[in-house]
């Protein structure tokens, strides 16, 4: 194999819990692999690490990753899928004693999401066209997730977008209220993020790479049948405390890499006018080693 120790780029959310699961039961060990999971505070900042090297391999939601294909910031690849939208794992929240009762109160107000161009900026947009409003009548401030519940509590933002572990965070510790569950109609079950590398790290460590798909299947396998294994990692790498873990809402862990899923993202961003032209997603899914 080319090389053997690869690091990886990652987020503290339920996202990246198969990853963990695979450290945690040897199977990249297995494949001759040594995995150094280096956290990152969002996708966008994630890619040009990348790029430039820092990273072999990184989460990347879908939108950040065709956005930056498009703008041609590198050629990416992803390798497989990670995580899938279910309902109420990605919520608008406001806090307990908020004015804020529906998204319609949204209009002129302050709402953080995880960064600009992202499958955050994506789903409240969706959530805002469904209740009459347009993307333009909120202001995005972007802030990595595990800042969000202090922007909301200070007061320097009037609603938060949050994904699991802090939204159950962030209800239990200052009873944050649900006002919309962002993932409904165009988005429902809507494919969130996969792990990814650029064409030339692909084409210098095929077999490297290859092992690394052999070894993250396997765990989203586990992950996706069996939730107690990612109750049992959550804590190894987020903030959230073994008790709270039981009780998050979990989104789907695919298995495999699924064109017509994946193109979903590309269909709704030109549709949404994140992109200015129909892109094909399936150049850049790396089909599974047999």
């Amino acid at each position: 194999m080319e090389k053997t120790t690869l690091k990886v780029g990652i987020l503290p959310i339920a996202d990246v819990a198969a990853l963990f699961i695979a450290q945690e039961r040897g199977f990249f060990k297995a494949e001759g692999l040594t995995i150094k999971p280096e956290v990152v505070q969002s996708t966008t900042v994630a890619i040009p690490q990348l790029v430039s090297g820092a990273t072999d391999i990184t989460i990347g939601n879908y939108f950040t990753v065709i956005s930056a294909q498009e703008a041609k910031a590198g050629n990416f690849r992803i390798l497989a899928d990670t995580y899938q939208a279910k309902p109420d794992t990605f919520d608008i929240v406001v806090k307990k004693d908020s004015p804020i009762q529906s998204v319609k109160d949204l209009k002129g107000k302050k709402v953080t999401i995880a960064s600009l161009n992202s499958i955050g900026e994506l789903a409240v947009a969706s959530t805002l066209r469904a209740n009459g409003l347009s993307p333009k009548d909120v202001h995005y401030v972007p802030v990595p997730f595990p800042q969000a519940p202090g922007k909301l509590a200070s007061g320097q933002a009037d609603a938060a977008w949050l994904n699991e572990p802090f939204l159950t965070g962030v209800q239990k510790d200052m009873g944050a209220r649900k006002i919309a569950d962002t993932m409904t109609g165009a988005m429902a079950d809507f494919p969130i993020a996969g792990w990814t590398t650029t064409e030339p790290i692909l084409s210098k460590y095929p077999k490297a790479m290859a092992a690394f798909q052999r070894a993250i299947v396997k765990a989203q396998q586990i992950a996706g049948s069996d939730r107690k294994a990612v109750e049992k990692v959550l804590p190894n790498y987020t903030q959230i405390k073994p008790e709270a873990a039981s009780i998050i809402t979990l989104g789907a862990y695919p298995s495999t890499l699924n064109p017509t899923r994946i193109q979903r993202v590309a269909d709704l961003m030109l549709e949404y006018g994140y992109l200015k032209a129909k892109m094909d997603v399936t150049p850049l899914l790396v089909p599974m080693p047999q």
